[in-house]
């Protein structure tokens, strides 16, 4: 994304109201070291089905499935990485794709495959 200002607070404007087509480069997050070398690149973006390493926080080491990418939101919901709320109830906690690794690729669809050669 072109940032046409250097003033953080226009720059996080710019992030907040970005269109859903736009927030979705946000949404990279680290290959592993066998993926790099497989692929040649470093980062890649989450989808729901890709396996990923919790790499901060509370649930560093963890290891799950994304279950979903809240694009509005900007973060992860992932497999075993679970809150509590007051009345009891067990909501997944959400993470922010910076903090995790990708470990498996769900490449059930063509064109993210042919991303992946091409890049």
């Amino acid at each position: 994304m072109i940032m046409l200002s250097k003033q953080p607070r226009k720059q996080r404007k710019a992030r907040y109201q970005a269109p859903l087509h736009r927030r979705q480069k946000f949404m990279g997050a680290h290959l592993s070291e066998s993926l790099r070398e497989k692929y040649g690149r470093r980062t890649f973006g989450v989808r729901a089905g890709d396996v990923v390493k919790i790499m901060r926080g509370t649930h560093a080491d963890t290891e799950g499935k994304v279950e979903r990418v809240y694009l509005k939101k900007g973060m992860l919901a992932i497999d075993g990485a679970t809150l509590f709320k007051a009345n009891g109830e067990e909501v997944p906690r959400p993470i922010h794709p910076s903090n995790v690794m990708i470990t498996k690729l769900n490449l059930d669809d063509e064109m993210r495959e042919q991303t992946l050669v091409q890049g």
